[in-house]
């Protein structure tokens, strides 16, 4: 791998994505709105103080696994990686340059969600607004790497959503957004604790209400990282040149 050849890849990346103004309006725009009507909703309770982590992990991860995916799929039907892969690159530099790009954008997309859910729907932090924002960080790179491994096993944009309920579903049924997971039945909550999206709700549920130190959080963010690690390695080594 060569880091010269990473960033050229996120950089061809990141300018195709400048050009597309629906998915940036996508990526940067639609969770933050998502997360404002649920605010809304629920205006005249206390309920989106105890959802709003919830809802923080939840928009910015899907949204991030439905674009990484769908684009990184397009790149290959198009012929677009075959002819980068015949160059002298290998399936590391495409998938960390991919991975850099759309990290990136996830940074951005986690500063405008953090920014708009505390700062305009009121959402309460107790611990450090940083802390928050590292943990959506975390939050938004796992969707991003989740995206890339979906994308090395669909075929069709429609086949990337059917591997939502693989992928996503569980996680968020499973994560503790409906119930707490010590109230879930055993095998499920055994599930669920193996979920990296179970410990980024953990984790902002945690920076919220200040319930747990630091060191808490941080160990989730490691897991976190773990899994998004795992992902990349994974989608670099299935990674097709192109869909049939």
């Amino acid at each position: 791998m060569s880091p010269m050849r990473t960033l050229a890849t996120a950089g061809r990346v990141l300018l195709q994505i400048r050009n597309d103004p629906r998915t940036i309006a996508l990526l940067l725009v639609v969770p933050s709105l998502l997360i404002g009507l649920v605010a809304w909703i629920f205006d005249e309770t206390q309920v989106f103080d105890r959802i709003g982590p919830a809802m923080l992990a939840l928009f910015p991860f899907v949204v991030m696994f439905l674009v990484t995916s769908i684009a990184t799929l397009r790149e290959r039907r198009s012929g677009t990686l075959e002819r980068l892969l015949s160059m002298p690159m290998g399936r590391g530099d495409v998938i960390l340059g991919y991975t850099l790009a759309f990290g990136l954008l996830a940074v951005v997309q986690t500063a405008i969600a953090v920014g708009y859910a505390t700062w305009v729907c009121g959402l309460k932090i107790e611990e450090s607004v940083l802390l928050l924002f590292a943990v959506a960080i975390a939050d938004a790179l796992l969707g991003t790497a989740l995206g890339l491994l979906a994308s090395a096993f669909a075929r069709t944009e429609f086949q990337v959503v059917q591997f939502m309920p693989v992928f996503v579903f569980p996680q968020i049924l499973l994560g503790g957004i409906f119930l707490p997971r010590d109230q879930l039945p055993g095998v499920l909550e055994a599930i669920g604790d193996w979920m990296p999206l179970s410990h980024a709700i953990d984790a902002l549920t945690a920076v919220s209400t200040g319930n747990e130190d630091a060191a808490y959080i941080w160990l989730r963010i490691l897991f976190i990282g773990c899994w998004v690690i795992g992902a990349i390695i994974v989608g670099s080594l299935t990674l097709r040149r192109r869909t049939p």
